[in-house]
């Protein structure tokens, strides 16, 4: 299948790198025209243009999810240059989590605007833009925002908070009629640097040690690789889920079944 999403303007925050990146590539190949943000401008500018070099309508915008007039700066750069916006990823999050006992309550906050506040806000402004035309709005949350883990307080919080976040934006544009559908999705553990760095912190142990630690606890035998994510993105962003809205697509190798 080709041109799944052929056309649509689609934009990914925290895409210079990683599964953000994966997913850009993913619709973009697919047809999509891809705006990439991302705090690292360096690493986006190059990441965009790797994109655009493979024949990908790609570029890239700077954009510190976090902040409010960030996003305000970013839909109307995106509905300047492109006219529209179709799909929004709230990919942007990340940090590393403690324990409890460990955190202070600076780092608390700040896992929280990482993780959580960047999704709201981009349904915010992903509302805004979108609701006169309909499109679909992803959110990427993670198994942590399903089942809890001692090591992840912080993170998982936030993450969960993403999941109802999901709902409740779902409920609010369908209810509205504005044609934008709403999902989440929860990665499991995904090999990318952020994923290994992680399993060594939690492990002790070196990259791949740590990687085998973790792919035993996958009922299929392994962790998982960003384009297998990515694809899962594209079907939200597509007509392919027309029926979808306010769900959650658990992409994690059975790790949440055991």
């Amino acid at each position: 299948m080709t041109g799944r999403v052929q056309d649509k303007v689609a934009v990914i925050t925290g895409a210079a790198g990683g599964l953000g990146l994966a997913m850009a590539e993913a619709l973009g190949r697919e047809g999509a025209v891809v705006v990439l943000t991302d705090i690292d401008a360096a690493r986006g500018e190059a990441s965009a243009k790797s994109l655009a070099a493979s024949g990908i309508r790609a570029r890239f915008v700077r954009h510190d999810a976090t902040v409010p007039e960030e996003w305000e700066r970013l839909t109307a750069d995106v509905l300047a240059n492109e006219g529209r916006i179709d799909v929004l990823v709230n990919n942007a999050g990340g940090g590393l989590d403690m324990d409890i006992e460990s955190m202070d309550f600076a780092h608390y906050k700040r896992m929280i605007a990482l993780n959580l506040d960047t999704a709201f806000l981009g349904c915010k402004y992903g509302i805004a833009s979108m609701k006169d035309r309909g499109g679909s709005i992803i959110n990427i949350s993670s198994v942590g925002g399903l089942i809890g883990t001692a090591a992840l307080p912080a993170y998982s919080a936030a993450k969960g908070g993403v999941r109802l976040l999901t709902k409740c934006v779902a409920a609010h544009a369908g209810q509205r009629g504005y044609g934008i559908r709403v999902n989440s999705v929860h990665p499991g553990l995904i090999r990318t640097a952020a994923g290994v760095e992680v399993t060594r912190m939690a492990t002790g142990l070196d990259e791949e040690g740590a990687v085998a630690a973790f792919a035993s606890l996958h009922p299929i035998g392994r962790v998982g690789q960003p384009h297998e994510i990515a694809n899962g993105v594209v079907f939200l962003a597509s007509d392919e889920s027309s029926f979808m809205t306010g769900s959650e697509l658990v992409i994690d190798g059975g790790y949440t079944a055991v």
